[in-house]
């Protein structure tokens, strides 16, 4: 085959062709290069497995076999039952949950590789393990006899024949094709000082190392290049804010800021001050702020908030805040227009179904300036929204809103301060990879009186009691929320859906209480309806999904009950326990688990009934799951790392950032120079991020 180029079209490499070239371009891998990068996800040693016969009770193993047979067995509850042998015996496999899902996967004859915890019951047996169909052509090298690298797949990659087997063959053929065309970009003081392996090495070694010691080396320098251009690109963004000047320096706070800040009814805590403190050192400067503030759900962020808008509108400016939901948006309009307007300011409130004659108005007394403070939804950066002098904006749950929707926002003022939220605790290192070119200010204490939510987990053969106990709480007043992890249930995955449970709830278990519905499905204006009708007091329970995680506070909301709470993340379940327990009334957060729940499952539940620490929940929830999972959205902007952690890899990060920064400094006269270690740590990085995030 003739040599090919990093940039050579997917399809001309052997083996391809044009079908395979579009579905391997829908996922990505659109060059001989990209394929390259399309990483294993693991490895199995098909040197070290262990032999079946040799499995005792509770061995966490793997082990290779073929399958044997198949079939549904009946009884107390179905399952799916595979047997698996090798030469020296035989295994059997069980799925009770996705049975029929799992059923359509295997055929007779198939090898597959399986990992999981032995158990014993009338013979030797896995139950839910995981599986990789591997091949058996024992000539192939590459398949057979050492490390063997397992590829993301897909069921769209599967159709075309793209197995992991067939991953494998592609890719060894594009590294003999490439072989002398990847060459190394990073300067050699990077690569002697911090220890790398030379690109070429690395990226083979990644799909074909020799033994785990050099798989490790290949994967640290692949991601050191993920984590570098990340710095690159934040570096860059910093280096953009730095060099601004705003027209608005506010002066420090004056007598409105004072008298809004006497009639609170309560004092700031110590992390509200600092934090404040921060934000006013930060307007009262010449750069705009750019700044990130972040405490637990309950710490009083909004408060702060607040009272850097008043200090902005006691300077001349305006200021926005945009939440979101109405919900949301409504609570903060009718919790501080009172308290302003003592203080002579005007606020406004600006959602989606304010419409006609009012939106008009508003919009007129927000271009006029009359306006002093606006809460609102995404309504807020529509065209027709003009401000007189927009000098502060504030983005609440900014993960919630894409990188355009913050940017239009800004875009309303000349160079606005900006401050974004999060109930979210970031820790440290994430914070360095998402948040390196913000200032960040932490709220770490809960204000004096908040009582925690109590927090248990059950199996789901107690839930009989459990339902018996939220009937009993609504009678005494109390209301509660019930989350469901999907909308309807689905063969892949055996859950009990919100519709479904909706249905037996009012049917069947409490048919005497009033029950709302609402789930991502349900459009924004409906699902607003119900649940202001929940915090209006007219429902006794709120059956939902994870549309309830942020931006709903009901006082009298005491109870939550999470269905099928092994299926969520530590950091979702903690946002949803955020919901309960606002009021006077101690709250209880009951997290219900159905079998079989793996390791890591059980350690998320019991940390999660352990501790009401948001940020302890963040760094526990970031082991456990990986940052790719971490905020449970695609539009935070967090790169999906393909081979880095920014918690395992703390040591890489931090390199990274240093050498970013050198760089920057290096060649900030020399901009050819600059693109193209830039453009290089694009390419080979493989990162997805939206790049209008560093415009």
């Amino acid at each position: 085959m003739p040599n090919l180029e990093f940039t050579t079209d997917i399809q001309y490499l052997k083996g391809v062709g044009p079908r395979r070239g579009e579905v391997l371009i829908a996922h990505g891998i659109d060059t001989v290069g990209r394929l390259l990068y399309y990483f294993p996800r693991k490895y199995i040693d098909r040197s070290q497995l262990a032999p079946i016969a040799s499995l005792q009770e509770n061995d966490y193993k793997t082990v290779v076999g073929k399958v044997l047979g198949k079939g549904l067995l009946k009884g107390g509850r179905t399952r799916l039952e595979v047997i698996i042998g090798d030469e020296s015996g035989h295994l059997s496999l069980m799925w009770f949950a996705g049975y029929r899902f799992f059923e359509k996967q295997f055929k007779k004859g198939d090898e597959i590789a399986v990992t999981g915890t032995v158990t014993y019951f009338n013979g030797y047996q896995m139950l839910h393990p995981e599986f990789e169909f591997i091949g058996d052509d024992a000539d192939d090298q590459i398949h057979t006899g050492r490390i063997v690298p397992i590829y993301p797949m897909t069921a769209e990659l599967n159709k075309v024949g793209l197995t992991s087997r067939s991953m494998r063959k592609l890719i060894k053929t594009a590294l003999v094709a490439m072989e002398g065309r990847l060459s190394e970009y990073l300067p050699e003081e990077i690569i002697d000082a911090e220890k790398l392996s030379q690109l070429p090495e690395a990226v083979y070694n990644i799909h074909y190392p020799a033994d785990a010691d050099s798989a490790e080396r290949a994967r640290r320098r692949l991601a050191f290049d993920e984590l570098l251009f990340v710095q690159f690109l934040l570096q860059q963004r910093k280096l953009k804010y730095k060099t601004q000047e705003k027209p608005h320096v506010c002066h420090r706070p004056g007598k409105m800021f004072t008298d809004v800040l006497d009639q609170l009814p309560f004092k700031l805590t110590e992390g509200q001050q600092k934090s404040l403190s921060q934000i006013i050192d930060d307007m009262t400067s010449k750069q705009p702020m750019n700044r990130l503030l972040q405490g637990d759900v309950g710490s009083g962020k909004t408060v702060v908030a607040i009272l850097a808008a008043v200090l902005t509108a006691e300077n001349g400016g305006q200021a926005a805040m945009m939440v979101p939901t109405e919900i949301l948006a409504e609570q903060h309009y009718a919790n501080w227009r009172e308290p302003l307007e003592k203080a002579g300011l005007i606020t406004g409130l600006l959602i989606g179904s304010i419409k006609g004659k009012e939106r008009k108005e508003i919009l007129t007394r927000l271009e006029s300036g009359e306006i002093n403070i606006i809460f609102g939804t995404h309504a807020v950066i529509s065209k027709t929204v003009l401000f007189a002098d927009l000098r502060l904006v504030v983005i609440d749950e900014q993960h919630r809103f894409g990188v355009m929707q913050r940017s239009r926002l800004a875009a309303k003022g000349e160079f606005p301060d900006r401050l974004v939220m999060t109930a979210t605790p970031i820790p440290r290192t994430l914070a360095l990879t998402l948040y390196g070119d913000l200032d960040i200010s932490t709220i770490p204490d809960m204000p004096p009186g908040r009582k925690p939510v109590k927090t248990v987990w059950r199996f789901s053969s107690t839930l009989g009691d459990i339902y018996k106990f939220v009937d009993e709480e609504v009678g005494k007043g109390n209301q509660a929320f019930i989350i469901f992890p999907l909308v309807e249930k689905s063969e892949k995955m055996d859950l009990q859906a919100a519709e479904d449970g909706y249905q037996e709830l009012t049917e069947k278990i409490l048919p005497h209480r009033k029950i709302g519905l609402v789930h991502g499905r349900i459009k924004a204006d409906q699902r607003d309806k119900v649940i202001r009708t929940f915090h209006d007091g007219k429902l006794d329970i709120l059956v939902a999904t994870t549309v309830i995680e942020v931006g709903i506070d009901i006082p009298r909301a005491g109870i939550l009950l999470i269905q099928h709470a092994e299926r969520f993340g530590l950091s979702q379940l903690h946002q949803m326990r955020g919901r309960v327990g606002r009021g006077e009334r101690q709250g209880l957060a009951v997290a219900v688990a159905y079998h079989p729940v793996s390791e890591i499952g059980r350690r998320r539940l019991e940390y999660f009934a352990s501790t009401t620490d948001g940020f302890k929940i963040a760094e526990a929830d970031l082991e456990l799951r990986g940052p790719g999972e971490f905020f449970g959205t695609r539009q935070h902007g967090l790169p999906e790392f393909r081979l880095a952690n920014p918690i395992t890899d703390q040591e890489i990060l931090v390199s990274a950032s240093v050498w970013a920064e050198k760089l920057y400094k290096k060649y900030a006269d020399n901009r050819q120079e600059l693109g193209f270690l830039l453009n290089h740590a694009a390419v080979f990085s493989t990162l997805r991020i939206d790049l209008m995030d560093v415009a």
